[in-house]
């Protein structure tokens, strides 16, 4: 291997450790941080909707390993005369309403961090079903973590067109540094306070939604909006 060659592979690996220390601190510290506020939302959400308080959802993560997702519930359950993928604003609680546009519901996704499972930045987990719905080049958004924020996230998150939103996220595995994960960290601050790009039609931007099997899609739409 050319010498210039392993001194890009040794940073590569030096960048990716201090990739998951930047996680593990920051995952770490803002829980910490964020406890009081846990503790107000768990309980808020028991005594308005009853158990369970976290929506978990199986996701595709590092090369497409399989993992649980868990995030505060932001909707009831459909009726027996409700589509899911018709009713997710009528589902969509009051609490769960405001725990969306301030994206308190993502807290939790902070353990999936801690676990390995996620990272602060990277393409967003979809749901399995869409595997099969991705080519070999958009497929490569696997070759990392997902994140709990991401390069599409602060490009229009749900608003943006499946594709679009693919292809950003391949953009990111191409271009990956912890300057660029910083930056989008930064972004996503700034989103998160003007609470912008929150709602979206995910019908309406092509995603092959009425495909998936209920199970697996209820209240699918309340996590990808991001």
């Amino acid at each position: 291997m050319p010498e210039h060659s392993l001194e890009r592979g040794i940073g590569r690996v030096v960048a990716r450790r201090a990739k998951r220390a930047l996680d593990i601190g920051g995952a770490a510290v803002v829980l910490l941080l964020f406890s009081p506020v846990l503790g107000l939302i768990a309980v808020a959400l028991l005594l308005t909707q009853g158990r369970p308080i976290l929506f978990r959802q199986r996701r595709p993560g590092l090369h497409g390993r399989i993992f649980e997702l868990v995030k505060f519930r932001t909707m009831r359950p459909p009726r027996g005369d409700e589509v899911w993928y018709l009713t997710d604003e009528r589902r969509t609680t009051r609490l769960g309403a405001f725990l969306r546009t301030s994206s308190l519901d993502e807290l939790p996704e902070l353990w999936n961090v801690l676990r390995g499972e996620m990272s602060l930045v990277g393409p967003r987990p979809l749901l399995p079903e869409y595997l099969d719905e991705y080519t070999p080049e958009e497929a490569r958004r696997h070759d990392v973590r997902p994140g709990v924020t991401g390069w599409a996230v602060v490009h229009g998150r749900i608003q943006l067109p499946f594709r679009e939103r693919l292809a950003l996220d391949v953009w990111y595995v191409d271009h990956w540094s912890l300057r660029l994960d910083l930056r989008i960290l930064g972004m996503t601050a700034v989103q998160v306070l003007q609470r912008r790009d929150v709602t979206g039609d995910a019908r309406a931007v092509g995603y092959p939604l009425p495909g998936l099997s209920e199970s697996s899609a209820a209240d699918a739409t309340s996590d990808d909006r991001s």
